[in-house]
């Protein structure tokens, strides 16, 4: 593990400004330096770096980070490669706990985290060891055209045959009170309490997460059997429908084709790496979600889906395309590859080659093209029951698609297809309420108001020294289900030892956290506080929530008091409640 106070001590001897120089020509602008954004195209610069801050942020694609997150982003590396490079510049000697470099990750900031990373982390290595031993499942990795090289680079290991394995690196195995390997779904415990490994016999291919940390797994079985793909269940540290397998070691590859390929198995994304294609990725058991698309948009401007051309796979890439919709953003691509039904792409790029799959890629179906396909191949045009039927199917993917001008191009050849006029497509698949007539709109609509959680949390992560003066009392009062309130709990206890900007982002990296954190300090570059300001501004902000609360309950007491049902206590309450106002009051109007 790397000590979180070397993190702390690297971050604070690195110039980012000198860091991104070196690679991304930077220019004074004020305060900070601006250059077009290394992570998008763009043709006036909106990528600001601020050495005070020593963070960057886009504000055209929202990329943002450390000097260790520009280096993971920008070249590919993992998180602890980025530190030890880090480490070289500044003449530094990175801590080894571990003797294996690859392992070294820092720990997830919650109580619960670090012993579940440490469990994967020691079956992960258990793994990779195994892997050495057993001849068997070497020859089935060389079989399927794989050399160590990659094997390595993917970290991929064996689960031997046996139930209880990992017993022999875990001697606490057996014991009710270690749950750590039931919560990481490496253990499964039966209703008699008796526990065994959920991985038996497969070739183990571990899940990183974006600092590089092992938190999952899936497993391939070696011969025929089912589940021929057995996936970790949902943890504490992995959910499915977050995560995609080979990101860290596809980045900078997708960085440099500005692609990135989504396929269904692990194998198909290591077959690919194999053969020289390394910006392919896979999800994880489950279909591409949502959330997905737009992890992998934010890096890239096209995500081609590569799946089967069977019956299946077309299912597969029509799940894809449905959960796409909403993740779609103007200059963004996506688009489907079908390959042969006989192949998927680990066979297809050992039967035929690098220069065969990447034609397939190149040619793929875009999204409009793929949406329209599916839904007249089902319909009869000749007659106006189908045409109808075509437009009532395309109504909900219609009205899910965010982008304006791709919708209208939509519209325009469902129109072409039904006999209608665009005008009337829209008005019967009910797209006129998406948009608000120009007049309606107000000639100067006030600026919303950032809530006071966001005003306190502008104040604290600047001055973080004053989050010792908030009550505990009075965040006991913030709504205990609002998930602003929740991560102002949450973020709060980071701030004990005031850290700098960029210790308090990379200490949240890869937490719920971590971008309201990286959206407030970016707000600080275009609206800056003042420093002489921050101690009335965080007064103010107190006070203003303890009225907010004081008016809560005041509310509930005059409700009873109309049905006449205080008691004592409450009238004195009631009473107490109106001299703080007023008190409250007071001190507003002076300041």
């Amino acid at each position: 593990m790397i000590p979180e106070s070397f993190i702390q001590e690297l971050l604070a001897r690195t110039d980012i400004v000198e860091i991104i120089d070196r690679v991304v020509p930077l220019k004074k602008a004020g305060a900070n330096y601006a250059a077009c954004c290394p992570f998008h195209k763009e043709k006036s610069p909106s990528f600001t770096v601020s050495p005070a801050k020593q963070f960057y942020h886009c504000f055209g694609c929202g990329a943002h980070g450390t000097a260790i997150g520009f280096l993971m982003e920008h070249q590919g590396l993992s998180f602890p490669d980025a530190i030890e490079e880090l480490a070289r510049h500044c003449g530094l000697t990175v801590p080894q706990e571990d003797n294996d470099r690859a392992f070294r990750k820092p720990a997830i900031g919650s109580e619960e985290g670090p012993s579940l990373l440490d469990v994967m982390l020691k079956a992960h290595k258990y793994y990779r060891d195994e892997l050495k031993k057993s001849p068997r499942a070497i020859e089935y990795l060389k079989g399927r055209g794989l050399t160590g090289e990659i094997a390595a680079r993917f970290g991929i290991g064996y689960a031997p045959e046996g139930w209880q394995n990992l017993r022999s690196v875990f001697p606490e195995y057996d014991n009710t009170s270690f749950q750590a390997l039931i919560k990481d779904g490496l253990v499964i415990e039966n209703e008699q309490k008796r526990r065994y490994d959920r991985f038996r016999d497969r070739i183990m291919f571990p899940i990183l997460d974006q600092k590089g940390q092992v938190i999952a797994f899936g497993g391939r079985i070696l011969d025929q059997g089912e589940p021929k793909y057995l996936n970790s269940p949902e943890t504490p540290l992995f959910e499915k429908g977050r995560e995609v397998f080979g990101l860290p070691q596809a980045r900078e590859t997708c960085r440099q084709t500005d692609t990135v390929i989504v396929v269904e198995g692990y194998m198909d994304v290591v077959a690919l790496a194999q053969h020289g294609i390394g910006n392919a990725v896979a999800t994880l058991g489950t279909a591409t979600t949502t959330t997905h698309i737009r992890k992998l948009l934010r890096m890239v401007d096209r995500v081609v889906f590569c799946f089967d051309g069977d019956a299946a796979g077309r299912k597969a890439a029509w799940r894809a395309l449905e959960n796409s919709l909403e993740a779609l953003a103007e200059q963004k691509v996506l688009a489907f590859a079908f390959l042969p039904p006989e192949h998927d792409p680990d066979s297809y790029v050992r039967d035929l080659g690098k220069e065969a799959f990447q034609a397939a890629i190149d040619r793929a179906t875009p999204l409009s093209e793929f949406l329209l396909q599916t839904l007249t191949s089902h319909v009869d045009l000749s007659s106006a029951e189908g045409r109808a039927k075509l437009l009532a199917e395309a109504k909900p993917l219609l009205q899910k698609i965010p982008t304006p001008m791709l919708r209208l191009q939509i519209v325009k050849l469902l129109a072409d297809k039904t006999g209608l006029q665009p005008a009337e497509v829209e008005r019967g698949c009910e797209l006129q309420r998406q948009s608000i007539p120009k007049q309606e709109v107000p000639a100067r609509a006030p600026r919303q108001a950032p809530s006071i959680l966001r005003r306190l949390l502008r104040v604290l992560v600047q001055a973080p020294d004053l989050a010792q003066t908030i009550s505990p009392a009075l965040l006991r009062s913030l709504p205990a289900n609002d998930p602003l309130s929740i991560s102002v709990r949450r973020i709060l206890p980071q701030l004990s030892d005031a850290p700098q900007p960029s210790e308090l982002l990379e200490r949240l990296r890869g937490s719920e956290d971590a971008h309201l954190v990286a959206e407030i300090f970016a707000s600080f570059l275009s609206e800056p506080l003042e420093k002489d300001a921050l101690d009335a501004e965080l007064e103010g902000i107190v006070a203003q929530m303890e009225r907010d609360q004081l008016d809560t309950e005041l509310a509930t007491l005059q409700l009873a008091a109309q049905r006449g049902a205080l008691s004592a206590a409450e009238k004195t309450r009631y009473a107490e409640l109106l001299q703080r106002l007023q008190q409250l009051g007071r001190t507003a109007r002076r300041r």
